[in-house]
């Protein structure tokens, strides 16, 4: 069931009234919540229900465990590698088990041995990234008794399957999410209106800026050979507004969900291509999975408080680990090596935490030099996006050979019947109230004080009625559900 539905526009009523009419009572409504959720994932394929309720039944037990302050330290360590080893075990199986067997087949036959191993058919089920790396961060936390272990399983089953950022984030620590299903709420107004802000912004990002994008993107990359230099460029800058109204959409649009049930989640995205370097756009970039891997993997490699040679080593391991987590395909692997590559010299110059503000913060234009240290960083950041975008090295490699050429300097031509010029002009529009709204939380978020209610309401009815005329026919599933 996708955000974008019409299963969801039913789905949702249905249980924001349930919701609600139990406000006097907490269990009730976690219990709807809980029931709401398993429902919501098992609309993709119940079968894989089971692997949620498995994860939540391990680390609450786990949880438990951990709670006896008797326990010696060698006891505690097993608990957490049974916590681990399980989940992690789990995605394993599911997500990397046939790319390993292909690279072993491929190794063994490469110094003439023959292997025997059996790639299966094995769909990948929706979410287990995300939910995965929010149930083992409350295993870790409590293992380092930064929270205290939950007794309420149910507020603990439905924290872990909390429909709206079920099965793409963002990726929600236990410290913050989980003390949320514990407290009793009140219908706040004013948060609701801010969540249907929010909301219709994500719709506006996924249906109109993403799913134009992509139709363009999806020609262009298709066939790199049919296209000149420079029609490629303009691929990967499609792309790159494709991903990111795609994932941002959606995580505006599972925010303001949360919100309307009265849950305040993490900021996922805060205006990445507004950055001045690479540092500051992995630090706006899907924030909750850049700083889960920078609390339970950089820091304890020791991040950037050790050797120049363990500094490099710690930077490369995690941007390979965290493009690896995307999916199992070299592509993902060299984009997060690229990355690393990017990141390092700002690291061991010590420039990575440079730009710790707003860029052009209180004004209306940038200066010289930050349009282009924004045009350069987002120019590396495109070149990156060809390897995720790429179906394999060999396309990423044909892609770039193409890319190359005299032609870059040559009027773009698309050679489909896809219209450029509309979605250019949707585009601009779209980077301008970007740009507006970039010290808010989101872009609109401001727009209450901004504008008087008449032309607010205008404001909202321009942005529907250009959903209804502007979204393609073909309906395209978000990009993070794949992973």
């Amino acid at each position: 069931m996708l955000f974008n539905s019409i299963e969801f526009a039913f789905f949702f009523p249905v249980v924001f009234s349930l919701y609600w009419l139990c406000n006097r009572n907490l269990k009730l409504q976690n219990g709807v919540l809980l029931l709401s959720s398993y429902y919501f994932y098992s609309c993709w394929d119940w079968r894989f229900l089971s692997l949620i309720i498995l994860s939540t039944i391990v680390d609450y037990c786990i949880g438990l465990g951990l709670k006896n302050g008797s326990l010696s330290i060698s006891i505690r360590k097993l608990f957490l590698w049974i916590s681990i080893g399980i989940n992690i075990g789990l995605l394993g199986f599911f997500k990397y088990y046939n790319f390993f067997i292909e690279q072993f087949t491929a190794a063994f036959t490469l110094f003439g041995t023959s292997f025997e191993g059996r790639t299966i058919s094995i769909i990948l089920p929706v979410g287990i990234s995300f939910y995965t790396f929010q149930t083992l961060s409350y295993t870790i936390d409590v293992y380092r008794k930064k929270i205290e272990p939950t007794t309420n399983v149910l507020a603990f089953s439905a924290f872990v399957s909390f429909f709206p950022q079920l099965v793409a984030g963002p990726i929600e620590r236990a410290s913050n999410l989980l003390p949320q299903f514990i407290k009793k709420k009140q219908f706040d107004y004013t948060s609701a209106v801010d969540g249907m802000r929010q909301i219709l912004w994500g719709l506006f990002k996924k249906m109109i800026i993403a799913d134009n994008c992509a139709e363009i993107a999806n020609t262009i990359f298709y066939s790199p050979a049919d296209h000149s230099a420079s029609t490629l460029v303009l691929g990967a800058v499609f792309f790159a507004f494709q991903i990111y109204g795609d994932f941002s959409g959606y995580s505006d649009i599972a925010i303001g969900t949360a919100r309307l049930f009265g849950f305040n989640l993490m900021k996922n995205f805060s205006f990445p291509y507004f950055s001045r370097d690479i540092a500051e756009f992995w630090r706006k970039w899907h924030i909750s999975l850049s700083t889960w891997f920078r609390d339970y993997v950089y820091i304890p490699l020791g991040g950037s408080k050790t050797s120049k040679a363990k500094q490099i080593r710690n930077v490369f391991f995690v941007f390979i680990i965290s493009g690896f987590w995307h999916g199992a395909n070299w592509t993902f692997i060299i984009w997060g090596a690229l990355n690393a590559m990017f990141f390092l010299p700002l690291l061991l110059s010590k420039k990575n935490r440079t730009h710790l503000d707003t860029v052009a913060q209180g004004k209306l234009f940038p200066s010289m030099r930050e349009l282009v240290t924004m045009t350069s960083t987002f120019l590396l950041t495109v070149m990156a996006w060809v390897f995720f975008r790429a179906e394999s090295l060999s396309h990423a490699a044909e892609y770039f050979q193409n890319m190359f050429e005299w032609s870059l300097f040559t009027m773009p031509v698309l050679t489909s019947k896809v219209s450029i010029s509309t979605t250019l002009i949707l585009l601009l529009i779209f980077v301008l109230i970007e740009w507006l709204g970039r010290e808010s939380e989101y872009a609109i978020e401001n727009i209450e004080r901004l504008l008087n209610r008449f032309l607010r309401w205008c404001f909202y009815a321009i942005v529907i009625a250009a959903i209804i005329v502007f979204t393609p026919t073909e309906q395209n599933p978000f990009i993070y559900f794949q992973f």
